[in-house]
């Protein structure tokens, strides 16, 4: 060690022991650089953090979500829901501004063709079966739905009053910002180096950069299938929202609000919004 750091040295043996030899001069700095490597050596790096607690049953809350937006697909274009759901039920934020709030939620459950379902039913699945297996099944789809209505909401009230938007892929964004804030929050609570506390929040936003903005189409209504219109503002606040749940679920006083409440109740409290918005926009 000394000669990694320039001091010349020897070892030698007296009639008792081994001794280290320095010259006079190296001696104090030979000294301190003994005591911090002896230091170094008997510092043990801290336990990992352990591994996290997985809640059964997550595909059945992908397979719910898939059902959902399935269902109101195939209802609507085989004429078992009124011709006019889009124009009762997409994120107008004009109406959305004149009260009419059940828009936030309807809007999730709508989308403009296949393509448009197909990527937000698997990216929906995915995401949601992971912040299900972390935070149990129906205490995330719960925080799912109620997060990414409050970034429709957010959207909705303070956009310009002709922006439309419909598509789940917000609640796919909550989702995802749901898993990166309940994990990084989560990581918090034990010593490790900042690019592994860090890393869930991380991935999230390359996973946001990455799947979340770019294409055709595929979120605003009226385009004629021309223009850049994915609603990058909604995947954005849909992520934000997420994130901010998810890492105030960590917390000990909230998870134990949450575990009060049985998974499968969680569960069906979820559906309620998207149901009672349903209701309130098919009688208007």
């Amino acid at each position: 060690m000394l000669y990694a750091v320039g001091i010349a040295s020897a070892i030698a043996r007296d009639s008792v022991d081994f001794v280290l030899l320095v010259d006079l001069n190296d001696a104090p700095s030979a000294a301190e650089h003994l005591r911090l490597y002896e230091r170094e050596r008997l510092y043990k790096p801290p336990l990992p953090p352990p591994p996290p607690k997985l809640h059964p049953h997550a595909i059945w809350g992908s397979v719910g979500y898939a059902l959902v937006v399935i269902g109101v697909a195939f209802a609507i274009s085989n004429g078992l829901w009124r011709l006019d759901a889009f124009d009762v039920g997409e994120l107008n934020a004009g109406l959305v501004q004149q009260g009419q709030w059940w828009r936030v939620w309807t809007a999730l459950t709508l989308h403009l063709d296949g393509l448009h379902l197909l990527a937000n039913t698997i990216f929906g699945i995915w995401f949601g079966y992971l912040a299900s297996r972390l935070m149990g099944v129906g205490n995330a789809w719960l925080l799912v739905v109620l997060g990414a209505g409050l970034a429709n909401w957010v959207e909705g009230y303070f956009g310009p009053p002709g922006h439309l938007s419909v598509g789940a892929s917000t609640a796919v964004f909550t989702a995802l910002g749901l898993l990166s804030g309940f994990s990084w929050r989560t990581r918090l609570a034990y010593p490790q180096r900042w690019a592994l506390r860090w890393a869930p929040m991380v991935a999230g936003i390359v996973l946001l950069s990455w799947t979340g903005t770019g294409g055709q189409s595929l979120d605003q209504p009226g385009t004629g299938g021309t223009g850049q219109a994915v609603d990058v503002l909604a995947h954005a606040l849909g992520f934000a929202v997420g994130l901010g749940v998810g890492a105030l679920a960590a917390l000990k006083a909230a998870a134990r609000v949450l575990d009060r409440v049985p998974q499968w109740l969680a569960g069906l409290l979820a559906l309620l919004p998207l149901a009672l918005a349903w209701i309130r926009a098919l009688s208007s």
